[in-house]
């Protein structure tokens, strides 16, 4: 699995309407794409949720390399290239991606962690992937990932949620304008966290 992610800054008095448009018009064009779990149209509104620019920006959790190759050759870049001129990619192989109970994503949070040059692997990796899970776990998260960067040696965790940051979410908050979820049913589902009632 891949995440790939490439963000476009835009000038303080842009009009957020267009990007709003462009994601109802342009998002279903991604619902029926081979090997893609999911692809986050995403925004950043100056002022809102701790932004303090304006940026339009597309993650996507690719199940296969094979799926993102296809994308960058088949022309389904031009139109953003187009639009926006062609912005770096980031990409992160997959440790660990799971659906949580979570129904209808509003928000997307990334953080970014870098790993201490002494650190073990082994147990980085591990770590990652059980806090990845129990990240699932979290009422109203309708999916997490977590990635590693193995040329910067950072991780990306990534979380949708139903829940509008409260301000103590970890990484940048981001409106989701449109969820394209072809595979997403197929990631293998955790658990939600029982309630335990005390009589």
């Amino acid at each position: 699995m891949i995440i790939a992610h490439y963000a476009h800054r835009l000038p303080a008095d842009y009009d957020i309407k267009i990007i709003r448009d462009r994601a109802g018009r342009r998002g279903h064009l991604f619902d029926a794409i081979p090997e893609l779990y999911f692809k986050a149209l995403l925004l950043r509104e100056r002022g809102r949720f701790g932004a303090s620019q304006n940026e339009y920006s597309s993650l996507y959790l690719w199940r296969k390399d094979e799926g993102f190759r296809d994308f960058l050759l088949d022309g389904r870049t031009k139109s953003v290239t187009d639009s926006f001129g062609r912005p770096p990619i980031e990409t992160r192989f997959v440790l660990d991606a799971h659906k949580g109970e979570g129904k209808q994503a509003r928000f997307l949070f990334k953080q970014e962690q870098d790993i201490a040059i002494d650190t073990d692997l082994t147990s980085a990796f591990a770590d990652e992937v059980a806090r990845n899970r129990e990240a699932a776990k979290e009422a109203g998260v309708v999916a997490s990932a977590v990635g590693a960067d193995a040329e910067r040696w950072k991780f990306t965790r990534v979380v949708l949620s139903e829940k509008e940051p409260a301000g103590r979410e970890p990484g940048t908050a981001y409106q989701v304008l449109y969820l394209a979820q072809p595979l997403l049913a197929e990631l293998p589902k955790v658990a939600s966290r029982q309630v335990e009632l005390v009589s």
